[in-house]
């Protein structure tokens, strides 16, 4: 057995791929990771909103096969989950973005490319592992149009329009870690990575002599600035004045399938419907952007109620095969996890995203299998009870 194999043996869960990436990577590439607004309560929220809901399992029923297939605008999915957007992850794994896709095309599962990451999306794109595009919009409609062309030229069929960033978020976390956009060479960040030798050969080093100094690739229609520029800030900026008629335009000028993400308001998720899009993320950035915020699992129900008639997918703290399954009772069509395959990437590469998709899909055909649940589709309200019922004593 390997020492990576070895090493594999030992995570037995999403969980523990957090505790091993904290102890392989640089404390400032951990903390942009993990980081999460000001005191946390959002991510928190996100985590303890499944505690919410118990479930009901039937019993004496022949569950001797399972189907975890999953089909999302006519394609079928090997699971009904797949991999977030993630930036800059080709810094917590050598070619992360390249690394995330192939392994998301062996499990058989979608993954979103981020407008942040660092690996050209014609690059990505041409590996075959993934036909999702994240896109932060640039501030003006000739930029926008710019951007959309390479996109399709690229040859993604999905866009995914991120909606929740009018404004960069708190950053004091990142401070607090050593992380900085744009990231500054200073004394402690050299520490930091003297400290962690294995990322400092494995990805840092391997990185800047193959591909020289990573730059933001693709959150406009040419290249961005190097991850050190100074102009970094200036390119992430400028996204105050949006309103629902940039919206619009993209419908206009993006002839494939258009998804929003961002949404937590139920009225947002009907507005998003009628400009034309194809389907909803429900999230709130990993709890990244305003603290204090609702959990999309909170809203998933009301949201579904409304606008029961394109796809409305889900992110933002899910962790176990119980929780996916959750999501997907409450009437959500599929489930996209960040943090976890970041981790996984950055502990072992394309195999560490690999074990982790089986380890989920594991435990989401476990969980089936105590519910008395053969296949994604059965899932539903009827599989659950609402712990406030259990606090009332109904």
């Amino acid at each position: 057995m390997t020492q990576r194999n070895r090493k594999l043996a030992g995570i037995l869960n999403l969980h523990d791929f957090e505790v091993a990436a904290r102890k392989k990577l640089p404390r400032p590439i951990f903390g942009y990771v993990y980081n999460a607004a000001e005191d946390r309560k959002t991510y928190q929220a996100n985590r303890s909103a499944f505690d919410d809901y118990r479930f009901v399992p039937r019993t004496f029923v022949n569950v001797s096969s399972i189907s975890l297939e999953t089909t999302l605008f006519g394609e079928t999915h090997q699971a009904p989950f797949g991999i977030a957007p993630m930036g800059i992850s080709a810094i917590s794994a050598y070619r992360g973005d390249l690394v995330l896709a192939q392994a998301a095309k062996h499990a058989g599962i979608p993954m979103i490319l981020s407008g942040a990451s660092l690996i050209p999306m014609e690059e990505v794109a041409a590996s075959g592992g993934t036909d999702w595009f994240q896109a932060y919009l640039p501030g003006t409609p000739d930029a926008i149009e710019a951007l959309i062309r390479r996109v399709k030229r690229a040859g993604f069929q999905n866009l995914v329009v991120t909606l929740d960033y009018p404004v960069p978020p708190n950053p004091e976390h990142n401070i607090r870690s050593g992380f900085s956009s744009p990231l500054k060479p200073t004394a402690r960040l050299a520490v930091d990575g003297l400290l962690r030798p294995r990322w400092l050969l494995d990805t840092f080093s391997r990185t800047l002599l193959r591909h020289g100094m990573p730059h933001f690739e693709n959150n406009y229609a040419q290249r961005g600035a190097p991850i050190i520029s100074r102009h970094v800030a200036r390119d992430f900026s400028g996204r105050s004045h949006f309103d629902w008629e940039y919206l619009d335009l993209v419908r206009r000028l993006w002839p494939g399938r258009l998804v929003v993400k961002g949404v937590l308001h139920p009225e947002d998720a009907v507005r998003a419907r009628d400009a034309g899009v194809d389907g909803i993320i429900l999230s709130n950035h990993g709890g990244r952007q305003l603290d204090g915020s609702v959990s999309p699992l909170q809203v998933l129900p009301r949201v579904v109620a409304d606008v029961p008639d394109i796809p409305i997918m889900i992110d933002s703290g899910f962790r176990r095969g119980s929780d996916v399954i959750k999501a997907l009772a409450l009437g959500a069509s599929f489930v996209f996890l960040g943090r976890p395959f970041n981790y996984a990437a950055a502990c072992a590469g394309e195999a560490g995203v690999r074990h982790a998709a089986t380890l989920l899909a594991d435990e989401v055909r476990r969980d089936m299998a105590l519910l008395g649940v053969t296949e994604i589709a059965a899932l539903g309200r009827e599989h659950l009870y609402e712990t406030s019922r259990l606090a009332s004593g109904a």
